[in-house]
C-alpha cells in the first residue's frame, strides 16, 4: 500500500486554506494534516512538524514566507516548501529557492498545479507553474525577463545593511554631503546608494524614500 503524503497548508485567508484543502482531497495519496493563518502558527507547527510538505504564502501576518524560510534556514529545519503566492516576479522566486523553497505556484493556476507540484516535491523534485518556469528558463539563458509583481516587504528584506543606513539617513532629512561624512563614505558612493534605493523601491525621490521607510517599519 503506497504511504500517503502529508501536507500542512499556510494561508492567511481561510477562504484560500479551503480551496486548496478541497483540491487536495481529489487525490488519495495527498491527505492535509492542518493549516496556519500567521507565519508565528508556522514557525511553532515547524517545531514539531508531522507533514512532509508545506504549502507557504508569502504574505502573512507575524512573519512573513521570506522570514518563515530563513527561520527554517538559521535553525536547519528541513521541511520540502512549495511557495503559493499571487506575486510573479521571477527574482522573487530565484530569492524563495536560494532560501530553500522547492517550489512555486502563482494562486491563480495552484488549482491545476496543486497536486502534481505536492508529488514533484516530495520526490525530490522543484515544481513551478507554466508561466514561472518559462521566465526561470528565460533567466538561466541570458534572455530579457520582465520584472513582474512583488510584494513590498519582500524589497526591504533585499535592501543590503549599508542601503538601510543610507535609508534611514535619507528618511532623516540629511543631505548626501552629511550622510557621507556620517558614514565616513564618499559623496558619490552615498549618490550610488540614493540610485539603488529609488530604483528598488520605485520611487521617485527623497520624499518617497522616506515614506517606504515609514510604511516599512525601517525606522
Amino acid at each position: 500500500m503506497k504511504e500517503k503524503i502529508y501536507v500542512h497548508v499556510a494561508d492567511d485567508h481561510k477562504i484560500l486554506i479551503e480551496g486548496i484543502v478541497a483540491v487536495i482531497n481529489t487525490d488519495k495519496d495527498i491527505e492535509v494534516e492542518g493549516y496556519s493563518l500567521t507565519g508565528k502558527e508556522v514557525i511553532d507547527w515547524a517545531q514539531s512538524n508531522t507533514a512532509d510538505i508545506l504549502i507557504l504564502d508569502i504574505n502573512m501576518p507575524h512573519y512573513d514566507g521570506i522570514e518563515v524560510l530563513k527561520f527554517f534556514k538559521l535553525k536547519d529545519i528541513k521541511i520540502k516548501t512549495i511557495i503559493l503566492s499571487s506575486y510573479d516576479d521571477v527574482k522573487l522566486v530565484e530569492e524563495m529557492l536560494t532560501l530553500g523553497a522547492s517550489g512555486f505556484l502563482s494562486k491563480d493556476s495552484a488549482g491545476e498545479h496543486i497536486i502534481n507540484a505536492i508529488k514533484a516535491v516530495h520526490e525530490g523534485e522543484q515544481y513551478f507553474s507554466d508561466a514561472i518556469k518559462s521566465n526561470l528558463l528565460k533567466l538561466y539563458t541570458g534572455q530579457k525577463v520582465k520584472a513582474g509583481q512583488r510584494p513590498e516587504s519582500t524589497i526591504a528584506h533585499s535592501l543590503t545593511d549599508r542601503e538601510i543606513e543610507v535609508l534611514k539617513l535619507i528618511a532623516q532629512e540629511y543631505s548626501s554631503p552629511e550622510i557621507a561624512d556620517i558614514l565616513n563614505i564618499s559623496q558619490s558612493t552615498v549618490d550610488t546608494y540614493r540610485k539603488s534605493l529609488l530604483k528598488k523601491t520605485n520611487v521617485k525621490n527623497a520624499v518617497g524614500l522616506a515614506m517606504y521607510a515609514v510604511k516599512n517599519k525601517i525606522i
